[in-house]
């Protein structure tokens, strides 16, 4: 988590190292306003810090720091602190903070502009350091170092961990444990889909949207992923968190929540920004907050069935849940939904909605037997295998290839987990020709298209990229069905793809290999999980 990137100039090189702080944790004589999960031995510094070495020759060097708030709509104001040229303070009226600029260089300003030069020669080093709460940011160069160094050692202490096979793809796993862990909340356990808003699914494109929220349909999967590499308690955080939000909201579950629980996630367009490359709309807020999906209590449930494996019980708190979640389930799984991909035109009878209102019932079986339940576990298991009959009498196609929606003919990628979450078993024939048609039919490249959007209204105009996400389930799919060859070619293909952090986007440019979308994505690092773990193990199960 640590970033250093190498400059030559015409006169010697440079290094610059970037890293946000980590160190212990700050409130020892007093209770931490935000944290709701157990606090841990360390805390964020929120100080991003910048060294910057001169390794050979000389260089000149210039620091920019250029503050804007509220998304470019306040400039910033400039004073400074102390009594010498370097610390500073930006601020903007209206603005809930402040920040701090701290450096060993010489800082002037110029308007909102903040910035410093200085010759740098072979062995010499500088810092500056931006901060944002009421936690010290370094002083001198010094500390500086050693601040980082204390980073560097968490990092490694934290990944060491984790449970990683000796396997030539392990960086990529660890990459994706690295990064799952940069993207959560820690005072409440909760993990952001990714770090950025309405960077372009398609180059100067519409589908620009702000993905710096928590989604419920991401529960078990990040559950399983954690749980398989080893971090229980990063799992068990998120997992609390969404049990807080499952318990507060007696069913009505929304799709996705701000980090702190928020539920108002109003969407609006800053009209006077343009994004990436010049895309617009620039979004904040996600409207798609308001959509019915049904998929939700599936994801809630089968979290907890997941999480109860681990501890071996279901308490009275989540046994609640899971009668709530089960419950609006079975009442709304046969009325049409957004579906997964939060389509913006009518609703439908999606297939995967329809198979995650299973799930929901599926799982709640087994905890209602595990809690001696078992006149309930009986009626959930006997409206499990209605929804199945159902799904299975309406969404196959005369090809027997699971179909998008009930009545269509449009291939979809989510019925790709019919495998995975165990709907039907791997061998079923009918399994295999939907692998196999998403595989040969909805793919540019070979790598997977959510749905063609020439036959998919999904109220939104333009095109987009391959989803990443997509293309790691149907490495996963293939292996379930016995495909392991296919299945390692193609997640070797898109290992290629990764960036040069090995960090992946939503979508992927099958043609160009643009990665695409906001960055980095969590549910695509999730799925590679999945993906590289499963190709792994069956390779592995073959040589015994």
């Amino acid at each position: 988590m640590i970033l250093e990137t190498s400059w030559w100039t015409s006169g010697g090189w440079l290094v610059v190292t970037d890293a946000l702080l980590v160190g212990p944790w700050h409130h020892d004589h007093e209770r931490s306003a935000t944290h709701r999960r157990a606090p841990t031995d360390y805390d964020a510094d929120h100080v991003l810090l910048r060294l910057i070495r001169c390794v050979n020759g000389q260089a000149q060097a210039r620091m920019y720091c250029n503050p804007v708030f509220d998304y470019g709509r306040r400039p910033a104001q400039w004073e400074y602190a102390g009594e010498g040229y370097q610390e500073a303070l930006a601020s903007a009226e209206g603005a809930e903070r402040s920040l701090r600029l701290t450096t060993d260089l010489n800082v002037g300003f110029e308007g909102s502009l903040a910035s410093a030069r200085t010759l740098l020669k072979e062995g010499q080093a500088r810092f500056v350091a931006l901060s944002w709460s009421e936690h010290a940011p370094p002083r001198t160069l010094e500390e500086a170092g050693a601040r980082l160094t204390w980073t560097a050692h968490h990092w490694q202490h934290w990944l060491d961990r984790g449970r990683f096979p000796d396997h030539p793809w392990r960086s990529f796993l660890q990459r994706s444990a690295l990064t799952l862990k940069g993207l959560t909340f820690a005072p409440t356990g909760a993990v952001v889909a990714a770090a950025t808003t309405s960077l372009p699914e398609t180059p100067g494109g519409v589908r620009n949207w702000d993905y710096r929220y928590t989604w419920i349909r991401d529960t078990a999967a990040t559950l399983w992923a954690l749980y398989a590499l080893g971090f229980d308690w990063e799992a068990n955080d998120f997992f609390h968190f969404v049990a807080d939000v499952a318990a507060a909201e007696d069913g009505d579950l929304q799709l996705m929540y701000g980090v702190d629980g928020e539920r108002a996630l109003q969407e609006s367009t800053l009209d006077h920004l343009s994004g990436y490359d010049g895309a617009r709309p620039v979004r904040i807020g996600n409207a798609a907050y308001t959509q019915r999906q049904h998929d939700v209590w599936g994801a809630v449930v089968g979290a907890i069935d997941l999480y109860t494996r681990a501890h071996e019980r279901v308490d009275d708190r989540l046994w609640a849940i899971v009668r709530t979640q089960v419950r609006r389930a079975l009442e709304h799984w046969p009325e049409p939904d957004q579906g997964i991909w939060e389509i913006r035109s009518g609703p439908q009878h999606f297939t995967f909605s329809k198979i995650a209102c299973w799930v929901a019932a599926d799982a709640g079986a087994r905890l209602a037997e595990g809690r001696g339940e078992k006149k309930l576990a009986a009626e959930w298991r006997t409206a499990a295998e209605q929804i199945r009959a159902d799904v299975l009498a309406h969404a196959l196609d005369e090809r027997g290839v699971f179909a998008q929606h009930y009545g269509g003919k449009t291939l979809d990628a989510s019925v790709l987990l019919i495998p995975l979450l165990r709907f039907l078993p791997p061998d079923d024939e009918r399994v295999r020709n939907t692998v196999l048609a998403i595989a040969d039919e909805l793919t540019e490249d070979e790598l997977v298209l959510r749905y063609r959007v020439d036959e998919t209204e999904d109220g939104l105009t333009g095109t987009e990229g391959t989803f990443t996400i997509c293309s790691f389930w149907l490495v996963s799919a293939l292996v379930q069905i016995g495909e392991l060859a296919r299945a390692r070619a193609l997640c070797e293909k898109l290992l290629s793809y990764a960036s040069p952090l090995q960090l992946y986007a939503e979508e992927i440019d099958p043609h160009t290999g643009r990665q695409l979308g906001n960055f980095p994505q969590a549910f695509t690092h999730l799925a590679l999980i999945t993906a590289v773990t499963a190709v792994i193990r069956a390779e592995r199960a073959q040589l015994r």
